[in-house]
Formats: C-alpha cells, structure tokens, sequence
C-alpha cells in the first residue's frame, strides 16, 4: 500500500473516531417522552408549556403528573421514573439535590403569591386574614409540609392571626376545590390558582402575602430515561415564550 494511501485511511479512522477519541458536542434534538412531575400549581401553565413545546420540537410528548411539591420530592428520592422536577419550593428542591438526583443546579423560574380564595361575588365579605376567624367562617388551608401550606403560616404569623381550618389538604387544588365546591367559605391559595379559577371564586389579596412569597425551582433528573428531552425541556421554560405564558397566568418573574 502506498505511502500517501495509508495516510488517508488514518486520516478517515481520526475523523470518525472525534479526531482521537474526543467526543464531539450532541447536536442531536429531542424526541421520545418527556416526564415531568410538576407542583400542583402549576396544572394550567406547564399544560400550555408541554403543548408549546411538543409544537416546537416535534417528535417528542410531554406527561405531567401533578401534586404536592413534598409528596413529588418523595416519589422521586423512592426511584419513582421521572425526567424534571418542577417545585413549588426550594426546600422540596433541596430533598431531591441532596439524594443527588438532579442533574445541574435547579433554575428559579418563576414566584408566587398567595391570595384568600371565596366563593364569587365574596358574600362573607371578607378583606383579610382577620376575617377568617369569624365563627361562621369556614376555612380550608393547606397542610403545612407541603408549599402553600408552609407560606400559609409565614403569612399568619406575619399578620399575628391563628386560624383553625376545618380541614387540611396536600396540595393547593385541593384545598380551592373546598372553595369551589361550597364545603368551605375561603381557603389560602396561590394566586395563580385562584386566576385560574376565576369563573368560580373570586381572590382577595392582603398584604402579609408578600412576606411568604414563593420560588420556583426546575431542574433535569440524574435518572430520568430521556436526558436530551429533559433538559430541552428546563431551556424552553426558561426561554421567552414560557416567561409569557407564566406571566398570564399570574407568576412573578423571579
């Protein structure tokens, strides 16, 4: 064999190989499944994202499962299948950080607020967390491990007023449908959730909300099944578009 012949053939060998085995950055687009396990409040915006994202990158199919930011945390630490993880709170963040599952540091997307929610047209007439103690005032709130319920008793303690609910719900959906469905005269949301809701109960705002605002924390899993997905995922919420279609549903930018 010539000279210059073996010459050209390792040439090809170092060229398909990443000119001596380094490997080349992925170029390669996202595809296949995309789960994400995502805080209850988030049902309506991430519902609108995993569209718009399946609308950008087609070939790929966003599956939510939503719920309470702590119960999530534990499902995925337990090994529950899962590509992102999308909390309400950076302390249910950190349960999963600190397991070593995610994959990079968690993005602060968005913020949120909490407002009292009443049944539309407010008939108990209520303009604070005062209100709530009336006798014939029935509260729903949520349970303090989970997001809502932890920035619910930052804000009562910030106001000095203690309340008895008459019931405890695990995420935030539960406790509005209390509102919605008549069982309950108020309950502490956020306010996304109340907006959302609109048609059905009306959201009065107090100023001790500010004093337990919440973060948003997202981040790709270490053991999810489709890594590529995932993080184009991460990028699209935290691109343009998404800011938008979080900022109409009431998010404050971080």
């Amino acid at each position: 064999m010539k000279r210059s012949t073996v010459l050209g053939a390792l040439a090809l060998v170092l060229v398909a190989s990443g000119c001596g085995g380094q490997s080349r950055p992925s170029s390669a687009a996202p595809g296949g499944t995309v789960t994400v396990l995502a805080a209850a409040s988030l049902t309506e915006s991430f519902t609108q994202l995993g569209k718009d994202f399946e609308r950008a990158n087609p070939g790929t199919h966003v599956t939510f499962s939503f719920g309470g930011s702590s119960t999530l945390a534990q499902q995925i630490t337990a090994g529950a299948p899962a590509d992102v993880f999308a909390s309400a709170s950076p302390a249910n963040m950190k349960q999963v950080t600190d397991a070593g599952l995610a994959a990079g540091e968690p993005y602060t997307f968005a913020r949120n607020q909490l407002v009292i929610a009443v049944a539309k047209g407010n008939p108990k007439r209520i303009t604070g967390l005062a209100d709530l103690t009336g006798p014939d005032v029935k509260v729903a709130l949520c349970a303090r491990a989970v997001p809502c319920g932890a920035a619910t008793t930052k804000a009562l303690d910030a106001a000095a007023v203690k309340l008895t609910p008459v019931t405890l719900e695990q995420d935030v959906k539960a406790a509005l449908s209390k509102v919605r469905l008549g069982e309950v005269d108020a309950a502490l949301v956020y306010r996304t959730d109340a907006r959302a809701a609109a048609a059905d109960v009306d959201g009065v705002e107090f100023p001790e909300s500010a004093k337990a605002v919440n973060d948003y924390p997202i981040v790709a899993l270490t053991k999810g099944s489709n890594p590529t997905g995932a993080t184009a995922f991460v990028a699209y919420v935290r691109s343009q578009p998404a800011a938008a279609v979080l900022a109409g549903a009431g998010f404050q930018r971080p």
